[in-house]
């Protein structure tokens, strides 16, 4: 269908969206329930993924996010809680403006975290959200690590670390799934490195 015909979707076919939404959900929890039957005793996180922001703020309104796509992800928040999991979402862009719903529907926590995103600032997501939810990432894989010098990634670390560090809640990691393949390996080293001496909780 194409993001651009589906948010036309939203307003002009609601129903559809409803019922594609509901096909692709019922797809994605029925396979993770059959893993979940099988090997949930090894399983700590139920970690599931979706981009909900652009470089410049959500692709779609709080509200349509409520009424179309939080219903559906609720229901795959509440499978991983019935298995006694917690439940991360991989979410990139600037979507801090969906973050209370996704709070509301019991989400544990959030990865991947964009700090160069409008409103994915780390001290306001820390200030905003850090004591009711688990936040993971926000050391800037799109400028610093990938165009940036050792030195600058460890300071960029280091300076994220102390915003995000005080009172827990806080996973240090790359602001993607993933250190992407044009990433200088000096960096990375430079970054975990820096993780390992200041990003332990003690």
């Amino acid at each position: 269908m194409g993001t651009e015909n589906l948010c036309f979707k939203m307003f002009d076919q609601p129903e559809l969206v409803d019922a594609l939404m509901k096909h692709i959900v019922d797809y994605y929890a029925s396979t993770s329930q059959r893993i979940f039957d099988a090997a949930a005793d090894v399983i700590d996180i139920f970690f599931i993924g979706n981009d909900f922001g652009s470089q410049v703020g959500p692709m779609v309104s709080d509200e349509l996010f409520r009424r179309f796509l939080l219903p559906q992800l609720k229901r795959l928040i509440d499978l991983g809680h019935d298995y006694g999991m917690k439940v991360m979402l991989h979410c990139c862009g600037g979507f801090a403006p969906l973050i209370p719903a996704m709070i509301e529907a019991g989400l544990d926590g959030l990865q991947s975290l964009q700090p160069s995103c409008r409103g994915m600032e780390p001290a306001r997501l820390k200030a905003d959200f850090g004591d009711k939810i688990v936040l993971n990432g926000c050391i800037d894989t799109q400028h610093v690590l990938i165009e940036g010098t050792p030195e600058l990634a460890r300071a960029k670390t280091r300076e994220t670390l102390e915003i995000m560090k005080p009172g827990g809640g806080y996973i240090a990691s790359p602001s993607h799934d993933y250190v992407l393949p044009e990433t200088p390996v000096e960096n990375v080293i430079a970054m975990y490195d820096t993780i390992r001496e200041y990003g332990g909780y003690g």
